[in-house]
C-alpha cells in the first residue's frame, strides 16, 4: 500500500510582526513621502508605489524578505497587494527604495539592508536621517553589480523619480521634478482647509455680486 505524502503551501506572511515606525516623525516621513510619490505617478498605470511592504525576492523562500520603508517598481500596475512577491510581478524588482532612520536603527541592520538591495537588483536606494539631518544615497549605473555611492545628494536628482533632494533650513527636503517640495500629510490637510475656504469665501462674493444685479433688474449668468 503506497503512503500518499501532503506537500503543504510555502506560506509568505504578509507582515513581518515590526512596526511600520518607531516615533511619530519617522512615521510622518514614511507616509510622506509614500504619499507624494503616488500623486506624482498617480496617472501612470503602470507604476506602482508602496510603503511598508513586505518584498520577496525568491519564490520558494519566505525567510528572504524585507519590508523597504517605501518602494517603487516601474513595469507593475497599480493595486492593493499583502505583499511584494517578484515572481508574481514578472520578475521585477523594486527599481527604488527609501529607507528613513530612527534612534532604534543600528549598523549592523542598515548594512544588512544594503546588502540586500544590492543583491537583489535594486537600482536607487535612498537613506533619509530627520534626526540628523543627513541623506545617503546609492545608486546602480549602466547595469553594474555593485551600488557606487553618490558624492553629493543636495546637488543630486534621481534618474528614476526625477525629484531633487536638499538641505534647507536645517532640514532633510525632498523636491517633485517641478521643485515644488514634497509635505507631509499634515501639511496638505492645511492646504486643503485653506483651498475650501477661499472657494466658499469666493462662492458667497458671487452670490453677494448676484444679488446686486437682480436688484438692478439684471439676471446674472451663473454658468
Amino acid at each position: 500500500m503506497f503512503s500518499q505524502t501532503t506537500i503543504k503551501p510555502i506560506i509568505y506572511p504578509d507582515s513581518d510582526g515590526q512596526p511600520m515606525s518607531d516615533n511619530t516623525k519617522q512615521f510622518d516621513w514614511i507616509s510622506g513621502i509614500k504619499g507624494e510619490l503616488g500623486i506624482m505617478f498617480a496617472e501612470n498605470p503602470d507604476v506602482f508605489v508602496a510603503g511598508d511592504l513586505l518584498w520577496y525576492p525568491e519564490e520558494g523562500h519566505p525567510e528572504i524578505r524585507i519590508a523597504p520603508d517605501a518602494l517603487v517598481a516601474f513595469g507593475r500596475p497599480k493595486g492593493d497587494r499583502g505583499s511584494y512577491k517578484q515572481w508574481e510581478e514578472s520578475g521585477i524588482a523594486p527599481q527604488v527604495v527609501f529607507e528613513v532612520l530612527s534612534p532604534g536603527n543600528r549598523a549592523s541592520e542598515m548594512a544588512r539592508k544594503l546588502q540586500f538591495y544590492e543583491r537583489y537588483g535594486v537600482e536607487e536606494y535612498y537613506i533619509i536621517d530627520p534626526d540628523r539631518v543627513d541623506l545617503t544615497g546609492y545608486v546602480r549605473e549602466n547595469a553594474e553589480v555593485s551600488f557606487r555611492l553618490i558624492d553629493d545628494m543636495t546637488s543630486w536628482q534621481s534618474p528614476r523619480l526625477g525629484i531633487r533632494f536638499g538641505i534647507e533650513n536645517d532640514e532633510v527636503r525632498l523636491f517633485r521634478p517641478d521643485g515644488r517640495a514634497f509635505v507631509h500629510f499634515e501639511e496638505i490637510g492645511r492646504l486643503h482647509l485653506e483651498a475650501l475656504a477661499l472657494l466658499k469665501a469666493e462662492r458667497l462674493k458671487a452670490e453677494r455680486l448676484a444679488a446686486q444685479l437682480r436688484l438692478l433688474g439684471i439676471e446674472p449668468d451663473l454658468e
